[in-house]
């Protein structure tokens, strides 16, 4: 029997021990909106004690759906008011070594694999045009890129983190 090499490393959820309840979805909802809340002021939020609400967050960094806190930067404020999206085209896969590489610049937000027209999606935040002119001559020095289109950001009207509320008018019984 051969050794089989996997080449796609793709992200598998962690092994879940319990659904979500309500009150976890209102700590999730929260942290989203300002990941510096207090234990004592999401204890009042959710209805819970501090305590209760500490080992509620931990089990949720635990289960991995808590990845990360992060801090949510302003574009314009840190000098990167440009925002685009860049549909990639490339020959076969296009999950290559060197494609995945461009995960280090920090121009780069988002990479996704697509369906459609294009292979990926990239959420680039840059100074200007041309830096995002450099950006796609960057991309056109890689192998495989066959072609690309951008779509640069006039306004944003909402831009936000993954949510754990769910609209009870989109689930249907």
């Amino acid at each position: 029997m051969q050794n089989e090499e996997k080449t796609d490393k793709i992200q598998n959820s962690p092994q879940l021990t319990r659904a979500l309840d309500v009150i976890d979805r209102k700590i999730l909802s929260e942290l989203t909106k300002d990941a510096d809340t207090s234990y004592a002021d999401l204890s009042t939020k959710v209805g819970l004690s501090a305590p209760a609400v500490h080992e509620r967050v931990k089990r949720l960094r635990s289960s991995g759906r808590i990845k990360q806190t992060a801090a949510l930067l302003d574009g314009s404020a840190v000098g990167k008011p440009l925002l685009a999206f860049v549909h990639l085209d490339t020959e076969g896969w296009g999950k290559t070594e060197e494609l995945m590489a461009l995960g280090n610049l920090p121009e780069l937000e988002e990479m996704h694999s697509i369906t459609g027209d294009s292979c990926m999606l990239l959420k680039v935040r840059l100074e200007n045009s041309q830096a995002l002119e450099g950006f796609l001559a960057k991309l056109y020095q890689l192998p495989g890129v066959r072609s690309t289109k951008s779509y640069v950001v006039l306004s944003t009207y909402l831009e936000r983190p993954v949510q754990a509320d769910i609209s009870k008018e989109l689930v249907t019984t």
